[in-house]
């Protein structure tokens, strides 16, 4: 309703200018789906802008580059992670991965069930009811845990009641449920001392410590602090440090410190800092452990028994500062970890697990809707050793998974090997715009070795997409450009065998002398010459999720001349920017694109069921496959 003005004056309101402008969608954000020798299944992913990203999540333990050893000796490199290097390398900005991990069978024996999950754990004898174990999947999890308890500085302080201003006896940086090492000035033994809980009574204000073997408590009042360090009673706050090695112990990884020891500790315990599920997504992503206790261990002095820690005592007398010279505590193996089976095609698939809403494989990346690219690097190697099934499967469920969501563009590998016929025939079991085949495989150095290493073309082709979308727009074809980390071709492609290739949508890499080696193909795998090009399919994916993502507001709206002209007016504001960019062919607007939302659009009974019709054209510019130059010969005498 308008505003009551009541009383004289001058009133400043603020009016809406009308729709906001349609703002461009990503067009080169990537999804990757693929094994990983590390890192989280089923953990919603985060979007990566570096390799270094990639690998704090899925290869934390420098790992980078390794082979992924699956059952039955089907060891494989780990192109997911090469495909990433290759994306980040070539241009590409912004990536999402989906792990995917498919578990062994479990056996008969204890151990087989116990380890075909993947995950490896510390052996449940060394531990009691503290269960250690990796928090992902992977053969790269078979490292080496190091617990220690360390005492901190002195606890015990004389402050004044701030209610009363009374003098007293306290704790600092202690918290309730703490464990602390109480050290007595009057003790028959000047070297005795022993753990005890810290208890903090809100109501009183007052601190007691509980011993574990269920003596007397004591009150803090009642201890006294000298004026010399050592000189009066001592209470050190006691904490858990949990470190990471290398499985042979040789390289620390990480290190945790200050950790509280009892599982009733409010948040910050051991058990809930490497909780299943931490209560921070940071931790869920990044924390390499996960540590549980069984219902029987209640207290400090339950888990401290269960490891084997109850007798442990700090080095130094009393008045000393921490030490670092603190028993060392225990060195656990993490053992059993693998990396299951190579995943088929169900595992890519993935689903939605219906207890906990988790998504995992190609399902994971549906909710992601900035993601314009997928691609499932590695999923067609030894495509001629038994895994053709599987490989044809995996690009079935890409171009489905494309085409379903509409806005999407699948990158699809050849097989490593494979002739010109081989490539044909694959090429033939795809007829779709939403997805374009890249052959051959690209040689690059190893990092590891520095010996060749043949690579699918996905991981690159991606890279390139997004070079070229930021350089020249997505309506520029991604194709004539320089593949920078390749250093060859697994099959060299000349122009004969190209003229083979390139009419039936095969895009190939080729090596020209002085300018490197490109990727030299840009057309779909679809028969429909309307769609024959890679860009043209990938501009109007843009342009249509662009205008759906900027007209949301139009929804529930009038739906009369009003809204029609305001609809008619953000889309021509939208199209007439991608004109002047160069994105459309034509000498004026006119001829580059029309829009109409009217009564010529809409019939009646159009509008008795609410629906709101806008016919979109445009004029997109086809790029030049083939560049043609006539010459002929002009005679002396010809004037102009």
């Amino acid at each position: 309703m308008p505003t009551e003005y009541l009383a004289p004056g001058v009133y400043v309101e603020e009016i809406s200018s009308g729709p906001r402008p349609i703002e461009g969608v990503p067009t080169s954000t990537a999804g990757f789906v693929g094994a990983a020798r590390y890192g989280p299944v089923r953990l919603a992913p985060a979007a990566l802008s570096s390799l270094a990203e990639f690998e704090r999540s899925y290869l934390p333990f420098g790992a980078a580059g390794g082979a992924l050893q699956f059952e039955g000796g089907a060891d494989s490199s780990d192109f997911l992670w090469h495909a990433v290097r290759a994306f980040f390398a070539e241009g590409g900005r912004r990536l999402y991965v989906s792990r995917v991990f498919k578990p062994r069978a479990g056996g008969d024996a204890p151990d087989d069930r116990l380890h075909c999950d993947g995950h490896a754990r510390v052996d449940a004898s060394r531990t009691g009811g503290v269960q250690i174990r990796a928090r992902y999947p992977g053969a790269a999890g078979n490292l080496r845990v190091g617990l220690a308890l360390r005492a901190g500085a002195e606890a015990l302080v004389a402050d004044a009641d701030p209610a009363t201003g009374v003098p007293r006896t306290t704790l600092r940086s202690v918290t309730d449920l703490d464990l602390v090492w109480l050290h007595r000035r009057d003790a028959p033994d000047p070297a005795a001392g022993a753990l005890h809980l810290a208890r903090r009574d809100a109501k009183q204000a007052s601190w007691r410590l509980e011993p574990g073997n269920g003596g007397d408590h004591v009150d803090v009042a009642n201890l006294t602090v000298g004026a010399e360090p050592g000189a009066g009673d001592s209470v050190r706050r006691v904490a858990l440090q949990v470190s990471l090695h290398s499985g042979d112990g040789l390289q620390d990884l990480a290190a945790w410190v200050d950790l509280p020891i009892d599982p009733r500790h409010a948040a910050d315990s051991v058990f809930a800092r490497f909780a299943e599920a931490p209560a921070k997504a940071a931790d869920a992503r990044n924390l390499p452990l996960v540590f549980a206790c069984t219902a029987e261990l209640r207290t400090a002095f339950d888990v401290l028994a269960a490891l084997g820690l109850g007798e442990w005592r700090p080095a130094g007398d009393a008045g000393d500062p921490p030490s670092a010279d603190d028993p060392p505590g225990l060195q656990l193996a993490l053992e059993g970890g693998n990396d299951g089976m190579r995943p088929d095609a169900a595992a890519f698939e993935g689903g939605v697990d219906p207890k906990t809403g988790a998504a995992h494989g190609l399902a994971q990346l549906e909710a992601i809707d900035e993601i314009a690219l997928v691609a499932a690097p590695g999923s067609s190697c030894r495509y001629g050793a038994g895994w053709r099934e599987n490989a044809d499967a995996i690009a079935d469920l890409l171009v489905a998974h494309a085409t379903r969501l509409r806005y999407r563009f699948a990158l699809l590998d050849s097989a490593e090997g494979q002739t010109i016929a081989e490539v044909r025939a694959r090429r033939a079991r795809f007829d779709t715009s939403h997805a374009a085949l890249y052959y051959p495989w690209i040689t690059v150095p190893d990092p590891l070795t520095a010996a060749p290493l043949q690579l699918p073309p996905s991981g690159f082709v991606a890279g390139i997409c997004a070079r070229s979308d930021a350089e020249r727009g997505v309506h520029k074809a991604p194709a004539n450009e320089v593949v920078r980390l390749a250093i060859g071709l697994e099959t060299s492609i000349g122009k004969s065998e190209q003229e083979v290739l390139n009419p039936e949508g095969i895009n190939c890499f080729r090596a020209f002398a002085g300018r490197g080696i490109r990727l030299w193909g840009a057309r779909t795998a679809s028969s429909d010459p309307v769609w024959k090009y890679v860009n043209l399919r990938r501009y109007f994916a843009y342009v249509e999720h662009s205008i759906d993502k900027g007209t949301q507001w139009a929804v529930f709206e009038p739906n009369g001349e009003t809204l029609w002209a305001s609809v008619r007016r953000v889309i021509e504001s939208f199209l007439l920017a991608e004109w002047r960019g160069g994105a459309l062919v034509g000498d004026s607007a006119k001829e580059a694109f029309f829009v109409e939302c009217d009564r010529t659009t809409m019939t009646q009974d159009d509008l008795d069921n609410g629906r709101l019709i806008c016919l979109v054209g445009m004029a997109p510019l086809r790029p030049a496959e083939f560049v043609i130059f006539r010459i002929g010969q002009w005679t002396a005498e010809r004037k102009d």
